[in-house]
């Protein structure tokens, strides 16, 4: 499972201390709430239903995926679907291809959820094996449904504008800077790209 509220706030706590930076922002937005996912098959398959598309959308999809299954958290049922059917619950053609190679990689047995590789970059490198995961998704799964506290999903958008918020950048540090920039930060920085969401959500002004 993800980062708890109580191990946050220890890891907050500890960058706060080193980087007063992180300290003031803190003191501004609060602590985040966690972001907790169920490990396993079907938050990946949730993934790839909800690239691309709305929230709302995605549940729509995902209902319909459950009604045509009858038991969406069986890959094997997904992979023994027809390409029809998915297209009825509404998969486009790319995301079947996507959904049928993470079905087929653990009803097959050749992924183990339960047996990612404790090395962060070996798992993800397992999981964007997966057609239609790259490694954003593959980082947002370890933080969330395994809470690996040493994440850092440099390549995110809000993560790099809440960096240079946070740290009084003039401009938006790019993906290199803020994997430098966050060097510092280990072994706490699931709990930093976290607080950077929260601060990113606050729409709060940084003086």
């Amino acid at each position: 499972m993800g980062l708890t509220a109580e191990q946050l706030r220890t890891s907050l706590d500890a960058l706060a201390a080193a980087e007063p930076a992180f300290a003031a922002a803190i003191g501004r937005v609060g602590y985040p709430p966690p972001r907790i996912r169920e490990p396993g098959y079907a938050t990946l398959l949730r993934t790839i239903v909800g690239q691309q598309v709305s929230v709302h959308a995605a549940a729509a999809v995902w209902r319909r995926l459950e009604e045509a299954l009858g038991d969406v958290e069986d890959p094997a049922l997904l992979a023994a679907a027809s390409d029809e059917t998915l297209r009825a619950a509404g998969l486009s053609r790319q995301k079947i291809g996507y959904a049928r190679s993470l079905a087929e990689e653990v009803s097959s047995g050749r992924l183990d959820l339960a047996a990612l590789p404790e090395d962060d970059e070996e798992a993800i490198a397992a999981l964007t094996r997966i057609k239609g995961i790259g490694r954003w998704s593959a980082e947002i799964y370890l933080l969330f449904a395994e809470g690996r506290a040493d994440i850092w999903p440099a390549g995110d958008l809000a993560v790099q504008i809440e960096v240079g918020r946070i740290l009084g950048h003039a401009e938006r540090p790019n993906e290199k800077l803020v994997r430098v920039l966050a060097d510092a930060w280990r072994p706490h920085r699931g709990a930093a790209a976290i607080f950077a969401w929260h601060h990113y959500n606050s729409k709060m002004d940084v003086i």
